[in-house]
């Protein structure tokens, strides 16, 4: 009697090779999409939040930035974008704890604070101990700022009379610099480019 020997299923075994690739194909795309799905709505959910952030910061000033405006000439989109600049959107230290939006300095017996800065020397930035004012509010804040560009410095009244006098906020971004309100050779861009993107020159049309 002839035995005959029956061979293992070639094609079984690769059915079943598959079907394990198969799902753990299935289980790590599951898991990557489940964490794509969630990074993205993160994402979205944290884009709104600092579209959220970044409206009630300028809500907040407007009242004040529009007070100077007429006050003292300064064009509301100049005290809007410098306050961005200077203070991240409120976020600084010197900003939460002192109400100092615009790095203004402090002088003789001025409330003040003493930080670190980075101030552009040489053609480089360095790290230096400066006093800052200290303010009640933001309030107080914007229009300290005001006031600085209106009447100038104890050194110099007329310092920033060519910010005061101009029509536009390109000019007045230029000027800036130009007046020495900032050592940083970009702050001139810096400040058109957060204009241009936030649309700040609308506020410029009220009635100064």
């Amino acid at each position: 009697m002839i035995m005959i020997k029956k061979r293992k299923s070639k094609f079984t075994i690769n059915i079943g090779w598959l079907i394990l690739i198969l799902t753990l194909v299935f289980i790590i795309f599951s898991v990557g999409y489940y964490y794509y799905e969630n990074n993205y709505m993160y994402n979205i959910y944290n884009q709104k939040n600092v579209i959220k952030n970044h409206r009630n910061f300028i809500n907040r000033l407007l009242p004040s930035v529009t007070d100077a405006q007429r006050k003292y000439n300064i064009l509301a989109s100049i005290s809007l974008s410098q306050a961005i600049l200077e203070s991240n959107w409120g976020s600084s230290k010197l900003a939460t704890n002192y109400n100092n939006l615009f790095g203004v300095k402090a002088y003789n017996k001025q409330p003040s604070v003493k930080l670190s800065t980075n101030e552009f020397v040489n053609g480089n930035f360095i790290n230096i101990k400066g006093y800052f004012r200290v303010y009640k509010s933001w309030d107080d804040s914007v229009q300290s700022h005001a006031k600085l560009l209106a009447n100038g410095t104890s050194w110099n009244q007329y310092q920033y009379q060519d910010v005061i006098n101009s029509d536009n906020y390109i000019e007045a971004a230029h000027n800036l610099q130009i007046d020495g309100y900032a050592t940083d050779p970009k702050y001139t861009n810096k400040i058109i480019e957060i204009i241009k993107k936030y649309h700040l020159n609308q506020y410029d049309k009220v009635n100064k």
